[in-house]
């Protein structure tokens, strides 16, 4: 009979397992092979066969028939530990893993791929890390980015702050790229560090050619030994493999759902460029933190009740009541052009600063500055207490009102927080030339 709907139905249906050799039959053709685990991005319509010729192929599930050749085992890879004496002329470099998958050892004879969390999966993906640091490595969590909370924002960097304090030179945090300027904003907010702490990851898996992984894990080993003690994103500069760019943490945003080079410096340029394992200082506007300038400190509280609300046409008042009736905190908002929303929306913040709930305006435009006192309308915001976010991106002024206010209760030293320039995530003047893609590197 001919199957129609989707793999995932496809295999419930005929209780076919992972590792198990089917036949199926399509147009008159006949595949068959060991069942692979699907790819997080596959659709919903194709599986992939391991077939006796070495080759993957994916095949199209409807109107097709499948037979159950022989049941098998799911393919995974049990490999003893590896014994590497350490180098006393190289840094100690840690590695943590919160799930996003950088690097994967792959067994191109089952299939089997096996995400690298350890020190040792990832010396065995990456052997030529060892020609650059004492690597070690640990699994902290493992969550899709998408799922990252503030608590867990918390929990990493505590476990950053304890390599740190037991002697790592630099630390290399592995993550998800959909969160991964949330996460580099909270990190950077949340510690004070004195060795370099990089955040990288993949677009596009290590078991795939067209992997991103190598170079940013190995550019971003490279800035771990630099002296740029802060917070940064490492990743691929182009769509190419000829270098990485580093990004202030509270500075970077996501830009494309699948380039490469999908992680850009908004209002600033990269503060480095990263080729052939050298790191090239190219944001002399904004000083940089030095290694060593400064004590390991964690300040970790943070308020999870905090709204992040864009304005748009048709938007209700409702919105902000709603959080105001919830017992929110603290509301940033996303406004249009230089900071503005509905005239009808400013009763309800004048409601949440009346009980007080500080509200924060931010651009939507990323590019460029909030500035209330143009227009009349964000001349009755600032009547109604909303305090500007100057040229902070959305997300970076989200997860400083979420530190803020766990850092007091007092919202006049809130407000003193969001309005100073703590980690670089704002700056006092604005250039045109910041909105160009290319910094002319």
């Amino acid at each position: 009979m001919s199957y129609r709907g989707s793999a995932k139905e496809f295999l419930e249906i005929q209780d076919i397992s992972i590792g198990d050799i089917i036949l199926i039959k399509k147009n008159g053709i006949e595949y068959q092979g060991m069942l692979l685990d699907r790819a997080e991005d596959a659709d919903e319509l194709h599986i992939v066969l391991k077939m006796d010729s070495g080759y993957n192929i994916g095949v199209n599930v409807t109107e097709s028939e499948v037979k159950l050749v022989e049941r098998g085992e799911k393919p995974k890879i049990d490999l003893p530990p590896l014994i590497i004496d350490r180098d006393p002329e190289k840094m100690d470099v840690s590695i943590i893993s919160t799930g996003g998958t950088v690097a994967s050892i792959i067994d191109y004879k089952t299939g089997a791929v096996h995400p690298a969390f350890t020190a040792d999966d990832l010396l065995r993906a990456t052997p030529e890390l060892l020609q650059e640091a004492n690597i070690s490595g640990k699994a902290i969590m493992n969550i899709l980015s998408e799922n990252m909370q503030p608590d867990l924002w918390a929990q990493a960097a505590s476990a950053v702050a304890d390599e740190i304090t037991g002697g790592a030179d630099g630390v290399v945090v592995a993550h998800g790229t959909d969160t991964m300027h949330y996460t580099s904003a909270a990190l950077s907010f949340i510690l004070d560090t004195p060795v370099p702490v990089v955040i990288t990851g993949a677009q596009r898996s290590s078991d795939r050619p067209s992997s991103d992984a190598f170079l940013n894990l190995m550019s971003s080993v490279a800035v771990a030994k630099s002296d740029i003690a802060e917070v940064t994103v490492c990743m691929h500069a182009t769509e190419n493999d000829s270098y990485a760019n580093l990004h202030r943490g509270t500075r970077v945003r996501k830009m494309h759902t699948s380039r490469r080079d999908t992680f850009w410096s908004i209002n600033s340029p990269p503060l480095a460029q990263v080729r052939e394992g050298k790191v090239k200082i190219t944001d002399k506007i904004s000083p940089y933190n030095k290694r060593g300038k400064c004590k390991m400190a964690l300040n970790d509280s943070l308020e999870e009740k905090v709204a992040l609300i864009k304005s748009f046409p048709g938007i209700t008042r409702e919105l902000i009541d709603y959080h105001i009736d919830k017992g929110y905190k603290g509301i940033l908002i996303e406004g249009t052009g230089l900071g503005h929303c509905p005239d009808h929306m400013v009763p309800a913040v004048q409601r949440a600063t009346d009980e007080d709930i500080l509200v924060v305006m931010t651009s939507q435009c990323l590019y460029g500055r909030t500035n209330l006192n143009v227009y009349s309308t964000g001349r009755k915001l600032l009547s109604a207490g909303v305090i500007t976010a100057e040229d902070m991106l959305p997300e970076t002024a989200y997860v400083k009102l979420v530190w803020a206010l766990g850092q007091t209760t007092k919202l006049k030293e809130v407000k003193k927080i969001m309005e100073t320039n703590l980690k670089g995530e704002m700056g006092y003047k604005s250039s045109s030339k910041y909105f160009l893609r290319d910094y002319g590197a």
